[in-house]
């Protein structure tokens, strides 16, 4: 009788989507195996379950997957985006969704890859959902994703030392951000944990 694939199975097929979307964007090599390890380790901090801690790293492996479906010249632009290009871009949490939806064994984290650009004063996308309505995977992706964004290099901006990154994050706590997963990042910042992904 063959094997069922389990939930528990899936990291080669995740390290093949997340390679394609490597090959895809070139200077952003990398970026979702650190936000995959940012968001482990908030998760972990927070004392979620292990099967949690999992979801979440699986999710945020996947979450920027729907850029597959966004122009090569879009995604790779280096120079500031025009607002026709900037809501394609805006689009990818929803072809993200598209594909993730088509493999049943991800249904559990579809809700990352939706959601990972809502924002908690309801003004993110693609649903402008607020608060906790917000699922708290996504909430938690949020902030390690922009925490990667901003301390990796861009053709179009310099990277910002963890310290900046960290006050910036802080400063947008209750608007871009859940507040208590800024708690958790802050407080991870203090003891030196969050650079152990990086180290």
């Amino acid at each position: 009788m063959p094997k069922v694939i389990g939930f528990n199975d899936l990291h080669e097929v995740v390290d093949a989507l997340s390679a394609a979307l490597d090959a895809k964007s070139h200077y952003t090599y990398g970026h979702s195996e650190r936000v995959a390890e940012f968001s482990l380790l908030i998760a972990k901090e927070m004392s979620l379950s292990e099967e949690e801690q999992k979801k979440i790293h699986i999710g945020a492996h996947l979450h920027d997957i729907g850029k597959i479906g966004i122009p090569d010249a879009v995604l790779n632009k280096t120079g500031k985006l025009t607002a026709v290009e900037f809501a394609q871009i805006q689009q990818h949490p929803v072809i993200g969704d598209e594909i993730i939806s088509k493999i049943k064994i991800f249904h559990e984290v579809k809700d990352i890859v939706r959601f990972h650009h809502e924002r908690f004063d309801g003004k993110g996308y693609p649903d402008g959902l607020r608060g906790e309505e917000i699922p708290l995977k996504a909430r938690i992706v949020a902030v390690a994703d922009s925490l990667d964004a901003m301390t990796s290099f861009r053709p179009y901006r310099v990277a910002y030392k963890f310290e900046a990154a960290f006050a910036e994050i802080d400063r947008c706590r209750g608007r871009q951000f859940d507040p208590a997963v800024v708690d958790v990042l802050i407080r991870m910042q203090s003891k030196g944990s969050i650079y152990a992904s990086v180290s």
